[in-house]
């Protein structure tokens, strides 16, 4: 029976400023082969996936499903062979690469033809706001903003940039990173963080990597409040300013820790993090480049 092999990237949201409208897709994939059944089935390659669910109830066949039923057809049941190099609740896009993998599903076995556009507008439907699934799609720099079933998106390439990504020991769900955020913000830090954004933004398109940079790690809305769930970001973000580093940045929701760093810097920084921080894991990533 034919197989449907499918890649997605993982992603890392906020990007410092960007809260809940910024992302970029990473060079790590959740890979899922894919094949007719009787009934819904998932088998995975790593003893890390076996805490999701096997049938019906993963998020994959979930969404698979809930597309199906927007364009009123009925979803094939499929056996699932899932691996994933992307950390469950590390802040690394894990639901998000299922949601855009169910959106693929459903797209390939019900030939729905949805261009990337409906892809992404489906996907922040489901998750709520777009700077997960946006970039799963899209690849690179995913800039949007997705509200009452309208979506304004901008894809934005950084070329010359790697990334090191530290993934500590633990995991922080991302109701306990939201728990940690204020139901308000005072009018001053909001029109702080807006300018600041703004201005970064232009500096990523004009490829002005050290203001981007520093600009991206004046953020006000979300890390000041969440720093503290990760004891290993300020101690490695100090390094890395040391080191040369662009910027040192929580990825989505934590723990893990994203470092942005010229390519000639790159492999000195992780290194020097390896050292400082033995437990967590370090790796040297490319941004994914949709093909």
């Amino acid at each position: 029976m034919e197989r449907f092999t499918i890649s997605v990237p993982a992603t890392t949201a906020n990007l410092g400023l960007g809260f809940d409208s910024m992302g970029m897709a990473l060079v790590k994939y959740l890979t899922i082969q894919a094949e007719l059944s009787d009934t819904w089935s998932f088998t995975y390659t790593q003893e890390a996936l076996e805490v999701l669910p096997a049938d019906e109830r993963n998020l994959v066949c979930q969404t698979a499903q809930q597309v199906a039923a927007k364009y009123q057809k009925t979803m094939p049941a499929l056996a699932i062979e899932m691996t994933s190099d992307i950390p469950l609740t590390h802040g690394q896009g894990s639901s998000s690469s299922a949601i855009v993998a169910g959106i693929e599903l459903a797209n390939h076995y019900l030939n729905l033809n949805l261009s990337e556009r409906e892809k992404v507008e489906i996907g922040s439907d489901i998750e709520g706001h777009p700077d997960n699934v946006g970039p799963c799609v899209t690849g690179d720099v995913f800039i949007g903003f997705y509200e009452d079933g309208q979506l304004y998106y901008e894809v934005i390439e950084l070329p010359n940039i790697q990334v090191i990504m530290t993934t500590p020991p633990y995991e922080i769900s991302t109701a306990e990173a939201r728990k940690a955020l204020p139901e308000q913000y005072e009018k001053g830090q909001a029109i702080a963080q807006n300018a600041a954004n703004n201005v970064m933004v232009l500096k990523m398109l004009h490829q002005d990597y050290p203001a981007m940079g520093a600009l991206m790690m004046r953020d006000q809305f979300h890390e000041p409040y969440r720093e503290h769930l990760i004891p290993e970001f300020i101690p490695l973000r100090q390094l890395g300013q040391e080191l040369g580093a662009y910027a040192t940045v929580i990825s989505g929701a934590g723990p893990s820790i994203l470092t942005l760093a010229a390519q000639n810097k790159a492999n000195d920084i992780l290194q020097a993090f390896q050292e400082a921080e033995p437990d967590c894991q370090h790796e040297l990533l490319d941004i994914h480049r949709k093909q």
